[in-house]
């Protein structure tokens, strides 16, 4: 089974791509959720998460208000550096964990793990290959102004990330989500299908 990674800058038609793969029948594992439910409460991180950055973040049921602290962290990429390094080695081990268990239930082909930082927080180590999703950035700032983020949020949130030029190259497939869905989905239907022709790892 082949260990594939599928990212994208932020709005770039990553989770798109994602659905995709789901309905053309491959496994795809969203890390974002792992790391969103390492940090509720009685889960591993959120302690961590609160000595850190205080509880300011949390809301009147005791769970880390994400929006608060979104935006907390991306006004400083020194808090965002802190938190990621309390969040992706976590969630770096439960990816693994999940690859080892559908290898050992016989999943062929391959599987996917998706993740907006897979490239910054080293992910690539562990992976046979990468799919990179991209669009103009003109398209991703557009995309999150409609998802109701102001421009300097949305801006933020691009300049947080590694710049798409930096992620394309370690991109062992590229796919352009500037068009149309239709157009996109052409693109994810042809590498599915030499992903199949493709011998998976003994």
């Amino acid at each position: 089974m082949l260990r594939l990674g599928l990212t994208g800058g932020i709005a770039s038609g990553k989770s798109a791509v994602a659905a995709m793969l789901r309905e053309m029948g491959f496994l795809v594992l969203d890390a974002d959720s792992i790391a969103h439910k390492l940090i509720e409460p009685g889960e591993p991180a959120y302690g961590d998460v609160l000595r850190e950055f205080g509880r300011e973040i949390v809301d009147a049921n005791g769970r880390i208000d994400r929006p608060r602290l979104a935006a907390m962290v991306f006004a400083d990429r020194g808090k965002l550096a802190r938190l990621n390094a309390i969040v992706h080695p976590r969630v770096e081990k439960a990816v693994q964990r999940q690859f080892e268990e559908w290898s050992r239930n016989g999943a062929r082909d391959a599987a996917f793990v998706e993740a907006a930082l897979l490239v910054e927080a080293g992910y690539l180590k562990g992976l046979d290959g990468l799919f990179v999703a991209w669009c103009r950035p003109e398209q991703q700032l557009q995309r999150l102004l409609a998802r109701g983020l102001t421009e300097q949020e949305a801006r933020s949130r691009i300049a947080a990330q590694l710049p798409i030029d930096e992620k394309l190259r370690f991109a062992t497939e590229k796919i352009d989500c500037s068009g149309t869905l239709e157009e996109t989905h052409r693109q994810v239907a042809a590498l599915a299908a030499k992903l199949r022709r493709t011998p998976s790892k003994p």
